[in-house]
């Protein structure tokens, strides 16, 4: 895929806008970290390898109540006495 993004400035800096659609290849969001290089005259943007992805308190307790569940259906295997040849 090629496009065109004119640069342009904004204070001190030079800006130059991404469409969403080479984010979406990138598989990069707004807000992330890109490594710049030049290589034979060419802007090279690549992910940032310590880029790691924030998640919000509501995503890391998506699927909660489930686990909460699947503890409580299995919880007779966890409790009373062996009834084979388990090992104790």
């Amino acid at each position: 895929m090629t496009v065109t993004s004119k640069i342009r400035k904004q204070g001190g800096a030079a800006v130059m806008t991404i469409p969403p659609a080479l984010l979406k290849l990138m598989d990069v969001e707004i807000g992330a970290q890109v490594t710049l290089t030049v290589e034979d005259r060419k802007l090279v943007a690549k992910p940032a390898a310590s880029a790691r992805k924030r998640y919000s308190l509501g995503e890391l307790l998506k699927g909660a109540e489930a686990i909460r569940q699947l503890n409580a259906d299995v919880a007779w295997a966890r409790e009373g006495d062996p009834v084979g040849h388990e090992i104790a």
